[in-house]
């Protein structure tokens, strides 16, 4: 699908050419947000489904989904061009759409909310704004300062390091290594495989089906992280046990303070791995970045991934919202 024109609006194809672009605009805002670089929007999209457009000063990333058009982050620009940048992006939307339900803007950080309702110049049409659109509370981005994760100091991190230890003892042969997607590439596709297999096998059956829903979602992703692992300015590292590669992880800097993880995977047959792994990328990233802050991003609604994360400490909860026309 090339480009498309909705309302007298070109929106363009959301390409790898389109990262210079796209982070001209994130290099004007202050997010802490997973979703709020290239990459991650990048390697999660089909490869006909996103689109963007400069509307308003502004950058609008939009997706195509059964032929209903949503958009992925809210518009991204300055504060006095957002609020008519957003009523002008769901006029596209709702020109497109088979029904104005099906339009809304998904991921908006609840600071950037903040800071347009304090807007002075814009209040008045904000709260006219508000009178027609409702903003949703969804999911949760989880942050922890690096240091914790990496000391895992205190009695709350106990088990942590109890599974880190055990980890070690029972596989002191183990080798660490900074990914390199073509060397890793088969070995990685590999292992998200068997994860998903081992996964499927200890899930409700209800919960195993949504899934399942995602999976051939979240594999395009890795291939896609792969196949541009050095333009998307990624970094990552392996693990390897008796020769096997047993655990991968990625990850990038959002902004100055804060870097994310964008996957990460391991055997679950392998006690401790996990915790090793994210020990160990946490070092890596505070290393390479010399950022304070990781964010692991939202816990996809699945209770068991909560506990994970929760069982971390998370130093903040950053809220994502959605905004729908009333």
């Amino acid at each position: 699908m090339g480009s498309l024109t909705i309302n007298k609006q070109k929106l363009k194809r959301f390409t790898m050419a389109t990262k210079p672009i796209m982070e001209e605009y994130l290099s004007k805002i202050d997010v802490d947000l997973s979703d709020y670089t290239f990459a991650a929007n990048y390697i999660w999209l089909a490869n006909s489904s996103g689109f963007y457009a400069i509307i308003n000063k502004c950058f609008c990333l939009f997706i195509m989904t059964g032929g209903e058009l949503t958009m992925l982050l809210p518009p991204l620009g300055k504060k006095k061009h957002i609020t008519k940048a957003i009523v002008k992006c769901f006029e596209v939307m709702n020109e497109n759409n088979s029904s104005p339900y099906y339009s809304r803007i998904d991921y908006v950080q609840g600071s950037m909310l903040e800071e347009f309702l304090q807007n002075t110049d814009e209040a008045e049409s904000m709260f006219e704004m508000l009178e027609s659109y409702v903003i949703e509370k969804k999911l949760v981005d989880y942050v922890y300062e690096v240091n914790a994760l990496i000391d895992l100091r205190g009695n709350s991190y106990h088990t942590k390091r109890t599974e880190i230890n055990k980890f070690v003892k029972s596989y002191p042969d183990y080798v660490v290594e900074q990914l390199d997607s073509v060397k890793h590439k088969e070995e990685i596709i590999h292992l998200f495989d068997k994860w998903v297999s081992d996964r499927v096998k200890y899930m409700p059956k209800e919960e195993a089906e949504v899934f399942l829903e995602g999976i051939h979602q979240e594999r395009h992703a890795v291939k896609q992280m792969l196949k541009h692992y050095e333009e998307l300015c990624l970094i990552g590292l392996v693990i390897y046990i008796n020769g096997e590669l047993k655990g991968f992880t990625v990850g990038e800097r959002i902004n100055q303070n804060t870097a994310t993880v964008i996957i990460e995977k391991t055997d679950f047959e392998i006690f401790g791995c996990a915790q090793f792994i994210f020990r160990e990328f946490s070092k890596m990233l505070k290393e390479h970045y010399g950022v304070t802050y990781i964010n692991v991003g939202d816990d996809m609604g699945f209770e068991n991934l909560r506990k994970v994360k929760m069982s971390y400490r998370p130093f903040k909860l950053v809220p994502k919202y959605t905004i729908y026309q009333k």
